[in-house]
């Protein structure tokens, strides 16, 4: 779990520094649709911008940009592969890899969605991108971040809970007062006070006989003086 952690940190970094080139991602987009004759239809897959990588692109801040994309992309497909093996999940963590799949999935139509609170991405964009062009292209990364992330917090959680309820059926179901050496120690204990008890009586009746003083007699008074 902890190197799954450590990846998606060093992943959210790289993304961080991708974020803060977002004009330079959609103007990359820009010209080499324009190179493609594409103007017309959104961007709506990850393979369509590999595609525009690969064939329409001639200027190398634009290839390293789209390429930044796609790096990341393929980076969270592998992370979400590791998370499948990590831990078998439920029926809510399950759902939430089978979102990042989705997503991820490089034919995958991600045209509808929009990143919202805290994201401010779509945001960047004019009204015009926003709503046609680019506002699903740069919503992807950071909704799927944002599953991973809850997917790890959950499992967290979930296994955290696991094993303290596991702790407490253990001591529930072995408690000291009933355990076999503390039924064991009982007995002895018990017959050391008997014998303490009974040595104390017998000692304490040898001392009063040692130590009673003698009945004094009364004084001897001649016989008829009363």
């Amino acid at each position: 779990m902890n190197e799954v952690v450590e990846s998606l940190r060093k992943i959210e970094q790289n993304y961080k520094l991708f974020q803060q080139q977002q004009f330079s991602f959609v103007r990359a987009l820009e010209r080499t649709r324009e190179e493609a004759h594409d103007l017309v239809r959104p961007v709506s897959s990850i393979t369509q911008v590999q595609c525009y990588k690969d064939h329409h692109c001639y200027n190398s801040t634009d290839r390293r940009i789209l390429n930044m994309f796609i790096s990341i992309c393929n980076d969270l497909r592998n992370l979400c592969q590791r998370l499948e093996t990590v831990h078998p999940g439920d029926s809510v963590s399950n759902s939430l890899l089978e979102k990042c799949k989705v997503l991820l999935n490089d034919s995958n139509d991600f045209t509808a969605i929009r990143a919202t609170y805290p994201h401010g991405v779509v945001n960047y964009l004019s009204l015009e991108e926003a709503r046609h062009r680019y506002g699903g292209v740069v919503s992807l990364i950071p909704i799927v971040i944002d599953s991973m992330t809850e997917w790890i917090t959950y499992m967290k959680r979930h296994v955290l809970y696991k094993v303290s309820r596991g702790r407490a059926m253990s001591k529930k179901e072995t408690p000291i007062s009933q355990t076999p050496s503390a039924v064991h120690l009982a007995a002895p204990t018990s017959v050391s006070n008997k014998r303490t008890v009974q040595l104390q009586e017998k000692d304490f009746q040898t001392y009063l006989a040692e130590n009673q003083r003698p009945q004094q007699k009364a004084p001897w008074r001649p016989p008829g003086k009363h």
